[in-house]
């Protein structure tokens, strides 16, 4: 049988993107890749085949299609024997919590910070809700640190699906110089030193494709 075919976007912008692809890369599992570039004629031929959804990322494994982040990571998880989810039923809750509410939450970090690894230094005017979501995520690796259960220095020791869901966080703290606590600079720079992040990162930002709407900061 083939390897399963992921469907991707632009590495540099499409966050979702990479959360999926780091949960394959974290579970060992063999696979292709297909990159989409976002907001062009080729996305838009080609989508309607390769997702039900019509957005990335999707998962293919034989006649089997995965259209949405978290359920990738999970099919991950059952295909890997369970590693990406941490040992104790505790931090498992825990750690499927703060992913849905990766999943759902923090619009306006997610509207004035969209991920863009070639956005090193650039400003982003930090307002209120801002602030909010930024002090909420910090909080939320604090509560999954206090919780770890394995070791290492990932949110709950060892690497995790959560793991997967914040990396683009700290990829946007990191490229808006927000301002964190020591330890959640500690974890982004744990992210940043990935060299599974580090290789998409690199190769985002070799892409020439420019998404305008997701060219924030100054």
């Amino acid at each position: 049988m083939s390897a399963p075919l992921l469907v991707i976007g632009n590495k540099n912008y499409s966050s979702w993107s990479l959360r999926a692809w780091l949960a394959l890369r974290k579970s060992d599992l063999e696979f292709t890749e297909r990159r989409l570039p976002l907001d062009t004629a080729e996305f838009a031929r080609d989508i309607v085949e390769l997702s039900p959804s019509g957005k990335v990322p999707a998962l293919w494994d034989g006649e089997l299609c995965i259209w949405d982040s978290l359920a990738i990571a999970e099919y991950a998880n059952e295909m890997s024997g369970g590693r990406l989810w941490p040992s104790s039923r505790a931090a498992r809750a825990m750690a499927r919590a703060v992913s849905a509410e990766m999943h759902s939450g923090y619009p306006a970090l997610r509207a004035a910070m969209p991920m863009n690894c070639r956005a090193e230094g650039r400003v982003v005017p930090v307002d209120d809700d801002i602030r909010a979501d930024i002090d909420r995520i910090q909080s939320v690796w604090s509560s999954c640190r206090s919780m770890a259960d394995g070791p290492g220095d990932w949110l709950f020791g060892e690497f995790s699906i959560a793991d997967a869901m914040y990396a683009p966080v700290a990829l946007r703290f990191h490229s808006y110089g927000v301002s964190l606590s020591r330890a959640g600079q500690a974890y982004v720079d744990l992210v940043l030193s990935d060299p599974d992040v580090i290789e998409w990162i690199t190769e985002g930002r070799a892409e020439t494709e420019v998404v305008a709407a997701d060219e924030a900061g100054l």
